[in-house]
């Protein structure tokens, strides 16, 4: 495998383009759209919030019905979530204006949304947005990183990747954007994320590849707590890599679901380490738990603490705020079993030791918290079973960004 420069446009026959219609945000681009001309299978994954966006909605009847799928349009801004009929009615819009412009069948385009929860959508302005895109649709690499641009909120940086592999003696590119800043929390799938391959795979062994993948990579990620309304992982695959079709488990599937699982797990972190006024990325890996299950649970509740986030903030070595979120994940362990360390580029230090705490220094301590990457390694002593998840600090920004958000 092979990392490459781009992202969306990077597989063949993948186009995308982007607009500033105007939908909330002033003075820059706030629409995108990935486009194949060639039909593609297409898996997804999405929100397990019970309260679901329109597009959540018109997405899942895509993908669960069978029907190839040609791309999807995006809008930042405004979330399309708690609007009712006229929310759907949007969707519909979009993919007619699709339809209209491309000459596709509007049932074969995806929409998403991200922004505010409770407004309507100028539909309007989505229809002229679909048409400018329409006409500027090309295959660049400066395409594929101004979409990724176009879908960003509260996002500070735009987040794509690409690579290539071999299947079957054929090269292959998969690649994929994201956004995520905020309202982000383990469950699928905390984000919206657009992936494209040229790979021929059948839909049902694709949509198992993706389901997996999501429980160890967008999955183990968490801002805030808050599980998005609007969370949509798609991919999208056409096929024109002339790959003989991955039509069952076994070594070709195997270096899909490899790289598959590198690219999202690429984009999750992207999205842990920006964070909502995030300083730095927080990552907990649990090693040797008795189970995989557990591994994930202990993981993820280390990094969704709040208090352990305010630890990390601080550069506060307080390793109790870890064993406490430990101790209330739901699993049952000892803590005279336990190892705990601090780890980064900096360094790395061990605080807690079957039980009992570790005398360390707190200015090497200090100076390990204070990377733009933190690991907080925990050893169960139980098992063979390992998990890693990702998140952020817990600033004073991310109040001063949620406390006005509508405005």
């Amino acid at each position: 495998m092979e990392i490459i420069n781009g992202g969306i446009t990077a597989p063949l026959g993948f186009e995308a383009a982007d607009c500033a219609a105007g939908i909330k945000y002033v003075g820059r681009t706030d629409m995108a759209m990935v486009f194949s001309k060639e039909p593609c299978v297409c898996a997804g994954t999405f929100t397990s919030n019970v309260v679901k966006a329109a597009c959540v909605m018109w997405d899942m009847q895509i993908v669960e019905s069978g029907r190839p799928v040609h791309g999807v349009i995006v809008n930042s801004g405004i979330a399309n979530a708690c609007t009712g009929q006229e929310g759907f009615d949007a969707c519909i819009a979009t993919a007619r204006a699709a339809e209209e412009e491309l000459g596709v069948p509007f049932d074969t385009m995806a929409v998403a949304s991200t922004g505010v929860i409770g407004m309507q959508l100028p539909v309007d302005k989505l229809t002229e947005g679909v048409k400018k895109m329409a006409s500027s649709l090309n295959r660049s690499e400066e395409a594929g990183t101004a979409a990724s641009r176009a879908i960003m909120t509260t996002d500070t940086v735009n987040k794509e990747i690409a690579v290539t592999f071999e299947i079957g003696g054929r090269k292959v590119t998969l690649g994929g954007m994201s956004k995520g800043s905020g309202m982000i929390h383990p469950d699928m799938c905390t984000m919206l994320a657009f992936l494209t391959t040229d790979v021929s795979i059948d839909k049902k062994l694709m949509q198992r590849a993706l389901s997996e993948t999501v429980k160890d990579t967008f999955n183990m990620i968490s801002v805030d707590g808050d599980t998005s309304t609007n969370d949509t992982l798609l991919l999208m695959a056409n096929g024109l890599s002339g790959n003989d079709r991955i039509e069952a488990e076994g070594r070709d599937y195997d270096v899909f679901k490899e790289a598959l699982f590198y690219v999202c797990r690429v984009l999750a972190r992207k999205m842990a380490k920006d964070g909502e006024g995030a300083s730095r990325l927080f990552a907990a890996r649990v090693v040797n738990a008795s189970n995989k299950d557990d591994a994930r649970k202990l993981a993820r509740s280390v990094i969704s603490s709040s208090l352990s986030k305010a630890a990390i903030f601080g550069c506060d070595a307080n390793f109790g705020r870890f064993l406490c979120a430990m101790g209330y994940s739901g699993v049952d362990f000892k803590q005279e079993d336990v190892e705990l360390f601090f780890e980064s580029r900096n360094g790395r230090m061990q605080v807690f030791k079957y039980g009992v705490p570790l005398d360390f220094d707190e200015e090497e301590a200090v100076k390990i918290l204070k990377a733009d990457e933190v690991t907080v390694f925990i050893d169960m002593h139980e098992g063979s079973d390992e998990a890693e998840a990702w998140g952020c600090d817990l600033t004073y920004d991310y109040v001063k960004i949620n406390a006005d958000y509508r405005s």
